[in-house]
């Protein structure tokens, strides 16, 4: 990147002050380079496949609704509003455009009203004293002129001003970067509610899944059970040995243990979704206990076009504005290569003597401008620019890293979502046929035609299927909420804005 420094010869002649200053002003120039948004190439199309057709009623801005929960959607919401890192974004928006109001001041003048008053007690053994007594024959005063062991009282009251001309456009640039650091706290608090809800969401379905999980041991607690009794009662005739009284006792013991260990995982995921809103970790426990209603079908999610993700993706424009800011930054460094001039003036009433301190005769007016040049810094001032030069590469490197990890955010889901919607097919038709399968080992067990062991392993088979159809279906929730996600869903204009 370059720049130009327009320059204009100004004859001074009987030009005064004023008409050269104007002159300087109009050749005023902004240095450092002229940001422009970098065009990175991008596919024109997701590589991996995308099932069905996106719902006409699916909004990426609240994509959670899509699942039909109402607890779900309570719970994001609650997490939009209370969790303390979205709290932290906002507030470092807040900061960011209080930076930017700084920044718009450097380059206006400044004001300041003054008032004071001073008493000055001369001493009598001062040579200028001994002048005084001299002229005044001495008596005890002439002509204003305090004598020696007396003192003069003065009272001032008006103003100061000053103003920098920012001749070479460092404060331009300054303010450049401050409106896009501005920009880049708004994407990053988006970005951070697009995370947020995401992880509520995920939370959630991992909790809906152990409560899938306890209802399916449950049931099959409930039958083992109801097995027990006829094992006993079978074992009574005679048609079958005791011991598969005792085998079948084993089984019900060791599925009431497995409890256990899902239902305490089922109370630390409560815990994390009390933390993700905001709450202590106890607070969602009488609310979220119970199973909540059935979920609806998966929404399918507009996934797009790559080049979307360049406009809806937070993290992406937040790193481009970060980008912008950096590149300001190197016109704020390259203005103090050049000469600073400054304009300063004071307007005073200055007076001995309160009555007449309000009048034309005790005003009392100073102006002054000053220019310095860089002459010597041992290369201070050209270091400070192949820093933010530097600053700016890597910011583009971030950029570009940030866009390239944002296609993978979306080909990954979409990978896993085709694979487990054929995978979860799979599940079911198994679970089909274990379920049909162990009700024919029942039947032939009952009569004594098979062994326990054959209902145990089909009872087992049962069980499993149903597990791996319920993981199946929380992974094909969790991964709808990741391509959600990825693709920047979870923010708008209207839930978003900060004070």
């Amino acid at each position: 990147m370059s720049w130009k420094l327009g320059t204009r010869t100004v004859p001074t002649g009987k030009r005064g002050p004023v008409a050269i200053g104007i002159a300087l002003l109009a050749g005023a120039c902004t240095v450092g380079p002229d940001y422009h948004a970098p065009e990175l190439p991008v596919p024109a199309a997701f590589v991996e496949p995308q099932v069905g057709v996106p719902g006409a009623n699916v909004d990426p801005a609240h994509w959670w609704s899509a699942f039909g929960d109402p607890r779900l959607d309570s719970l994001v919401e609650r997490a939009l509003k209370g969790n303390p890192d979205i709290a932290v974004a906002a507030s470092r928006v807040r900061q960011a455009r209080l930076q930017e109001i700084v920044a718009r001041a450097s380059g206006k003048p400044t004001v300041d009203a003054t008032a004071n008053a001073s008493h000055v007690e001369f001493s009598k053994n001062a040579g200028f004293s001994s002048l005084a007594r001299l002229f005044s024959g001495g008596s005890g005063s002439t002509g204003g002129i305090a004598l020696p062991g007396s003192g003069i009282t003065t009272y001032a009251v008006g103003f100061d001003a000053s103003w920098e001309i920012d001749l070479f456009g460092g404060d331009r640039r300054g303010v450049e970067a401050a409106v896009a650091r501005t920009d880049a706290a708004i994407w990053t608090r988006r970005d951070a509610a697009v995370t947020l809800a995401a992880e509520v969401a995920q939370a959630y379905f991992a909790l809906r899944l152990d409560q899938d999980q306890i209802a399916i041991v449950e049931q099959e607690i409930t039958r083992q059970r109801r097995a027990l009794e006829i094992a006993g009662n079978v074992a009574k005739v005679g048609l079958v040995p005791q011991v598969d009284v005792t085998r079948q006792r084993g089984t019900l013991t060791s599925l009431e243990a497995r409890l256990e260990p899902i239902r305490a995982d089922m109370r630390m995921r409560i815990h994390a979704l009390g933390i993700l809103i905001g709450e202590s970790p106890e607070m969602l426990d009488g609310e979220l206990a119970a199973a909540g209603a059935s979920l609806a079908n998966l929404p399918v999610v507009p996934a797009g076009l790559p080049s979307d993700l360049l406009r809806r993706r937070p993290d992406v424009r937040a790193a481009e504005r970060q980008l912008a800011a950096a590149t300001a930054d190197i016109g704020v460094a390259v203005a103090d290569l050049y000469p600073k001039f400054s304009l300063t003036g004071a307007g005073q009433l200055l007076s001995t003597a309160l009555g007449n301190l309000f009048s034309g005769d005790s005003l009392q007016l100073t102006a002054s401008g000053a220019a310095s040049f860089p002459l010597l810094d041992w290369g201070r001032r050209k270091a400070t620019i192949r820093i933010r030069q530097e600053q700016r590469d890597e910011a583009y490197a971030q950029y570009r890293a940030t866009v390239l990890r944002a296609l993978r955010d979306v080909e990954d889901p979409l990978a896993r979502l085709d694979a487990e919607r054929r995978r979860n097919a799979a599940l079911r038709r198994a679970a089909a046929d274990a379920a049909a399968t162990a009700h024919s080992v029942e039947a032939q067990y009952r009569t004594g035609f098979v062994a326990q062991d054959s209902l145990l392993n089909a009872e087992t088979q049962v069980l499993s299927a149903r597990e791996q159809v319920a993981g199946s279906d929380a992974q094909l929730r969790q991964d709808t909420a990741a391509l959600f996600k990825a693709i920047g869903g979870g923010w708008s204009e209207a839930t978003t804005g900060v004070g």
